[in-house]
């Protein structure tokens, strides 16, 4: 069974070039983009998809960080979605990262750690609905996707 999930490049990830490394990686896994957008996120959306964050040390400087350039945001799909980009994303510390995760290989700093990723099915939808209109998803399948991954 499929779900999805919203993943967004940080501003260090698009301003670095990194947007094409990222999806390709995602797209190798084998999991589909049903949306995507390079918008500049506004305080108030920022503020709502780290809710959960209020209050914490270091939320102020994360609001900003976030909201200081473009960033790329997606919808991506695909069974265990949010399992797996969890697991290709890694440790919020890059130090503790992996190799091999993105922020493992990308990113040297907890804050500037490249790439943000629903950690659950009611997040990623709360989250969703902040950054996407419901038209903006497609609703698709790749011919080779049920030939060759599930």
């Amino acid at each position: 069974m499929s779900e999805r999930t919203l993943v967004f490049l940080k501003p260090e990830a698009v301003m670095r070039g990194l947007m094409g490394e990222i999806i390709t990686k995602i797209e190798k896994k084998g999991l589909t983009i049903a949306a995507m957008k390079l918008i500049q996120m506004t305080r108030e959306q920022a503020e709502k998809i780290y809710a959960i964050h209020t209050g914490k040390t270091f939320y102020d400087s994360l609001i900003t960080h976030v909201t200081s350039g473009p960033i790329l945001a997606m919808v991506v799909t695909g069974p265990n979605v949010i399992s797996f980009l969890r697991n290709m994303i890694g440790k919020t510390n890059p130090l503790n990262a992996q190799q091999g995760t993105i922020r493992g290989d990308l990113a040297i700093n907890i804050q500037k750690n490249i790439i943000h990723g629903a950690d659950s099915p009611d997040n990623a939808q709360r989250e969703l609905e902040i950054l996407f209109k419901p038209e903006e998803i497609l609703n698709y399948q790749k011919p080779t996707e049920t030939q060759y991954l599930y």
